[in-house]
């Protein structure tokens, strides 16, 4: 080989040997900062088995009469607790009284002896709540629709591990009062309620009846209720609720709103009722969406419902429990936090949701203030 040859030779050899280096380089280079290593599928199985925050946490809901399916009261807390365990993780047992509610305490210390968290569904659960949660003073309770304060020495928490979780319901039902005058063609609305005489379904009446007014002064108004206190079979009645708000549509009522629970399945039949012999009459849900729960054959009839967001508040000390800010004394969910309000389903109150919205700021900003105590005391 020549000289001019070798010389060439080398030439070469080195440039090949350059190329390979950054050949090298470039290769690293894209393993580091270009695409993402490829995962395997046990890396994905090993990323879904890791806990949830709740893992390992058991909460006991103990509903109010009537339990899981009574289409309002109790089926929002469900849903709460269903929220719950897929987006926390936790485990949860439920629990439904006897009818007469005798054994309330017994199940709640049921649920204590398996549980962090006790929930009671129901004001009727506040004086049990106290005794039990005192006798166990690791586990925290809740109960909804009661402050739990001890309002003789000054409205202290009844106890450091007990919650109160209530709701502004005369807010909600100022808006669906709003909401019947103005779809009402006849100037006659009706009130369903439960159970009166303890003060808390009055707040529904109240607020409907102010929220009706103030849209027409001159509206008429039948109010009825089921039962009296201490008798709460007014909740769980449905055929009274349908013979009682089919005498309101025969007295000219075209819109009835009920705050009677699962009686309230019973308005909706006789709304269907009513309809199919003339003009087309309407009821208000309470508590669920009861656009979505009702059966698919009186849908028609819903025309919105308030909404009382016990899901919201479920879920929310639920939470408060997992994540150890769990404390003691009472929150209350309002309008301005959407703890109460309106459905929209059905699209049947499109056109009045500007002035129902004109209607809740108004409220949140304190330019109007909704009574809890009915025009007739």
């Amino acid at each position: 080989m020549t000289s001019t040859l070798r010389r060439l030779f080398a030439l070469l050899l080195a440039l090949g040997l350059i190329a390979a280096a950054c050949g090298d380089s470039d290769s690293d280079t894209d393993t580091g900062a270009g695409d993402a290593p490829e995962t395997s599928e046990a890396d994905d199985e090993m990323a879904e088995d890791e806990p949830m925050a709740g893992d390992g946490i058991n909460v006991g809901l103990t509903y109010d009469i009537g339990g899981r399916g009574d289409q309002s009261f109790n089926d929002s807390a469900a849903a709460g607790i269903d929220r719950a365990e897929s987006e926390l993780g936790i485990s949860s047992t439920e629990a439904e009284p006897n009818a007469d509610g005798s054994n309330r305490a017994e199940l709640l210390q049921t649920q204590a002896d398996g549980s962090g968290l006790v929930i009671g569904v129901g004001f009727l659960f506040a004086g049990d709540v106290a005794a039990v949660a005192a006798e166990n003073p690791d586990v925290n309770f809740a109960v909804v629709d009661d402050a739990m304060l001890d309002f003789d020495n000054g409205g202290v928490p009844l106890g450091d591990n007990i919650a109160g979780l209530t709701f502004a319901e005369e807010q909600g039902s100022f808006l669906v009062g709003a909401a019947a005058a103005l779809k009402s063609e006849t100037g006659t609305i009706g009130f369903l309620g439960g159970v009166s005489g303890f003060g808390l379904i009055e707040k529904f009446e109240a607020g409907f009846e102010a929220g009706a007014k103030a849209v027409n002064p001159d509206i008429e108004i039948i109010s009825q209720y089921i039962t009296e206190f201490p008798d709460f079979d007014g909740f769980n009645a449905p055929d009274r609720g349908k013979e009682i708000s089919a005498a309101m549509f025969a007295q000219g009522a075209d819109i009835v709103y009920h705050a009677a629970g699962g009686s309230g399945a019973g308005l909706f039949e006789a709304a269907s009722e009513a309809s199919a012999g003339g003009s087309k009459v309407w009821g208000i849900g309470v508590d669920s969406d009861q656009y979505n729960t009702v059966d698919p054959a009186v849908q028609e009839f819903v025309l919105t419902s308030m909404l009382k967001r016990v899901d919201v508040a479920v879920f929310e000390i639920t939470a408060a429990h997992v994540d150890g800010s769990f404390g003691p004394g009472n929150t209350v969910y309002d309008l301005s936090v959407d703890g109460v309000g309106y459905s929209t389903s059905g699209g049947f109150i499109d056109d009045i949701v500007d002035q129902l919205e004109a209607f809740k700021a108004q409220i949140i900003s304190g330019e109007i203030t909704v009574p809890t105590v009915p025009e007739g005391g």
